[in-house]
């Protein structure tokens, strides 16, 4: 990737942490969903990542909960990059397989290493929550099986330097493919710190290098994400953005929307000189061919 290179802008739309007590733009019905769809696409984004979610904002893992807001979000944007999250503590391996079989989405995240993986508040003195996050190599490829046999694109979340280290056996087994898309994912705690320094040389770890023929990018979780985005977007890389990640416009205003989010990270990307990359465009880069998503209706 290079600055001559159009930039992906991804959509991570809800989450699975927050509620509309922290932020009212959350989506819950496939319904809701498919309106933050629309802003989303309208404004520049090329690939939402999804949390599923039941009608009522309870986290699901269910495959009908998938369904339902992909065939909501796809008749709505017509075509957009379908990305599922596969990543949760205590749900089982097999549940997250299953609606990668069932669902076949373009993209699925991979978790590319185990962390300590928490939320810390310092007005309290105290972790909101704290838990280990597993990603073993053992869970990594169980995930990856059905990708692979599937032609599901993988997306490598990366929390820290090592993760992206993680991936070098599994290129050497022969388990993945170029193009690659690497997400450095940064400013959770346990994870590495929110800085362009630490972006910079995580971006000259992909494997080969970060103007290569890998796609990498950044996701910045909380306020640091702005910064993050502009270092990303100057250094040659992607970004993504979405209440899953932050609220706030750069301002401090809490967004409307996933949309004003977008917005804003489209303006930031034209601000430096770079152009967003359109679906088709971003297709071409991933590797990713337009396909129906399976058990959905076109």
């Amino acid at each position: 990737m290079s600055l001559e290179d159009p930039v992906i802008v991804t959509c991570s739309i809800s989450g699975a942490v927050a509620d509309r007590q922290q932020c009212p733009a959350i989506p819950y019905t496939p319904q809701e969903y498919a309106a933050e769809a629309r802003r989303i696409v309208d404004e520049g984004a090329a690939m939402i990542h999804i949390h599923a979610r039941t009608p009522e904002g309870v986290p699901s893992y269910e495959i009908e909960d998938f369904r339902a807001i992909t065939a909501a979000i796809l008749g709505e944007v017509g075509d957009v990059i379908i990305n599922y999250s596969t990543g949760a503590l205590g749900v089982p391996v097999e549940k997250r397989v299953a609606y990668l079989r069932e669902l076949r989405p373009d993209v699925a995240a991979l978790n590319m290493g185990s962390m300590n993986y928490a939320k810390y508040s310092r007005r309290r003195k105290d972790f909101v929550f704290q838990a280990v996050f597993e990603n073993s190599f053992e869970t990594v490829m169980a995930l990856l099986e059905p990708m692979r046999e599937l032609g599901i694109r993988p997306e490598h979340e990366c929390f820290d330097m090592g993760h992206i280290a993680n991936l070098d056996p599994l290129i050497d087994m022969g388990l993945l493919e170029e193009p690659l898309q690497i997400s450095c994912v940064m400013g959770v705690t346990g994870g590495v710190r929110p800085n362009a320094r630490n972006l910079a040389h995580m971006s000259e770890q992909i494997p080969g290098g970060p103007d290569g023929p890998n796609n990498w990018g950044v996701i910045g979780v909380s306020r640091a994400q702005w910064h993050l985005v502009a270092a990303a977007l100057t250094l040659g890389g992607n970004i993504r953005v979405g209440l899953e990640d932050n609220f706030y416009l750069p301002d401090g205003e809490m967004a409307r929307s996933n949309g004003d989010l977008v917005a804003r990270a489209r303006r930031l990307t034209e601000d430096v000189g770079r152009q967003v990359a359109t679906v088709a465009q971003a297709r071409q880069m991933l590797g990713c061919p337009k396909r129906e998503v399976a058990g959905v209706p076109a």
